[in-house]
């Protein structure tokens, strides 16, 4: 494995309208590892992955995609390097599960360039390594949330980036459809796929993640694996709550309670 990281954030500010959001923030991805951005809410990780997927202009500092600065390269280049899943996706009206999935190899496509059986091949895969082969009839429309959700993450895998960005994907989502969302994207990272998700469940994020990164008011004050990462510390720092943290005795992972401000 490179110890170049897959993408870089040297000095990087965001903001929308010249007003900063995301503050100086250095951060590397390291290729091949499921990189979890947790904080509270209006913290800067939306921006941050924004920024990171060049949705986002940067007031300061720069973007480099393994070691080239990403404002530099061809929007198609980007398109087939970095995959990019915001929050609350819309699909269009009607649209089957097949077609939407089928979209993800635009960024391979041409005027030249239309599609091909091996785009069939790619699409199927995709179906296959999210479980959603059965729904390739359905309308998007009448899927569970869960079955919605890991049908995106197919179309995003149809597009075979190499880097994978998300948005809080298991955001609305109860725990077992949580667990097949990041079981998929765990699996993806295993056959090479860098991945980088904002997660809001503390336990969840220690569980799943190689590397953990926490920010509060715009940036980064935590980075490191879970067990460095999710203290009571800053946990309270980031999230204005105190939490017991303890150790998961199957995996040797955090499991983070926050403490509950009721008298009672």
């Amino acid at each position: 494995m490179t110890s170049q990281p897959a993408l870089r954030a040297d000095h990087l500010t965001l903001g929308y309208g010249g007003t900063p959001v995301v503050h100086d923030v250095d951060l590397d991805v390291r290729p091949g590892e499921l990189t979890v951005l947790v904080g509270a809410n209006a913290s800067g990780k939306s921006t941050l992955v924004r920024g990171l997927a060049r949705l986002v202009t940067p007031l300061g500092g720069r973007v480099t995609l393994d070691g080239t600065d990403l404002a530099r390269l061809p929007s198609r280049a980007v398109a087939r390097t970095i995959g990019v899943l915001p929050q609350s996706p819309i699909a269009p009206d009607g649209i089957r599960v097949g077609d939407l999935v089928a979209h993800g190899r635009y960024p391979h496509q041409s005027f030249f360039r239309g599609h091909r059986s091996d785009d069939d091949a790619v699409v199927a895969a995709a179906l296959d390594a999210t479980t959603t082969g059965s729904l390739v009839d359905r309308r998007v429309d009448e899927l569970s949330g869960g079955q919605r959700q890991r049908v995106w993450i197919a179309m995003a895998l149809a597009q075979q980036p190499r880097i994978l960005l998300l948005d809080e994907p298991t955001s609305a989502l109860d725990v077992a459809h949580q667990v097949e969302v990041l079981d998929v994207l765990r699996s993806e990272v295993a056959r090479g796929m860098t991945v980088v998700l904002v997660m809001h469940d503390l336990t969840l994020a220690a569980r799943y993640a190689d590397h953990v990164v926490v920010m509060a008011g715009g940036r980064v004050v935590a980075r490191g694996g879970a067990s460095q990462t999710l203290t009571e510390h800053v946990v309270e720092r980031a999230f204005g709550v105190r939490a017991r943290v303890l150790e998961d005795p199957d995996t040797g992972r955090p499991v983070i309670l926050p403490r509950s401000t009721h008298p009672g």
